[in-house]
């Protein structure tokens, strides 16, 4: 696999939240963190549609956090004496709108535990979409699991997965230790996706997606390449070279319980060659006359 093969999935999420709201009632915590879903999702890929359907008359806790969060809110006010609303239609045809329309876009999350979406993933799985689900454990239906090539359950998302990062020491000054904890977290997630390779162009994209602000100068690093190794110094994350690129490759998080100070050497790229320049000639020497008698 060459480094330039890596694309960033594009993401459109939408959210049934009164199916979410639901599954939350018999809860202690009882409310529901977007900004935890998020975070997830874009250790994902890029996330370029956000929206979420309910009676918001009723949930008016949520608008702040929703807003601040940059989701649409979509007003599905109940019908009648049934109570009930029309979120999962519109869900379905603006779900289906976007695939039809918007090529870009190859990953769809339904953020709902409803087996009505099932016929949705289908028809979208069918178009070529990759579709992921995203729901409360108790309240979410089996046949909308089956139905999604990937579902995360809400109440697994603060759980740890795979090995543990490494703890930043407290000697490192503030600047650094947000720095390296942004980069253990993006390190974290894409192993946690099973991406085969660590490019560290990928794990940038990840810790920019992650906090768009993010640049290695506000750290007090000239290049990305100065922060990994910094970090290895600190015995945080292993670096490797790329043999034809000469670029670090992220190998996992470090085994070493202190810092080395060691970094690794990088692939020198061979010198430009100048072309050879021809010296101009000598001017001929004057040819000398007899003496004069």
């Amino acid at each position: 696999m060459k480094e330039t093969d890596k694309s960033e999935a594009t993401l459109a999420v939408f959210f049934d939240f009164e199916n979410l709201a639901l599954g939350l009632g018999g809860k202690k915590e009882g409310f529901f963190d977007i900004k935890k879903v998020l975070e997830r999702l874009v250790e994902k890929g890029k996330v370029v549609v956000k929206k979420a359907y309910s009676d918001w008359s009723r949930y008016g806790s949520y608008k702040q956090s929703f807003h601040s969060a940059g989701v649409e809110m979509i007003e599905i006010p109940r019908r009648g004496m049934s109570g009930k609303n029309s979120a999962d239609i519109r869900i379905a045809v603006d779900a289906l709108e976007l695939s039809y329309t918007k090529e870009h876009i190859d990953t769809f999350v339904i953020v709902s535990g409803d087996s009505d979406f099932s016929p949705l993933a289908a028809k979208l799985k069918e178009n070529g979409r990759h579709v992921i689900g995203l729901g409360m454990k108790e309240s979410t239906s089996e046949l909308l699991v089956t139905s999604c090539d990937e579902f995360i359950f809400y109440d697994d998302l603060n759980q740890p997965s795979g090995k543990m990062p490494p703890t930043i020491g407290p000697d490192v000054p503030q600047k650094k230790q947000d720095a390296f904890q942004l980069l253990l977290e993006s390190v974290e997630a894409l192993m946690r996706e099973n991406k085969p390779i660590l490019w560290s162009s990928m794990v940038k994209e990840t810790m920019k997606r992650k906090k768009p602000s993010f640049t290695e100068a506000h750290h007090g690093y000239r290049t990305f390449s100065d922060l990994l190794e910094d970090a290895e110094a600190h015995g945080l994350v292993d670096l490797n070279v790329d043999s034809r690129s000469g670029t670090y490759v992220i190998s996992g998080f470090s085994s070493k319980t202190k810092p080395s100070g060691r970094r690794p050497k990088r692939k020198p790229h061979p010198p430009r060659k100048r072309p050879a320049v021809a010296k101009p000639a000598e001017p001929e020497a004057a040819p000398k006359l007899p003496p004069e008698e």
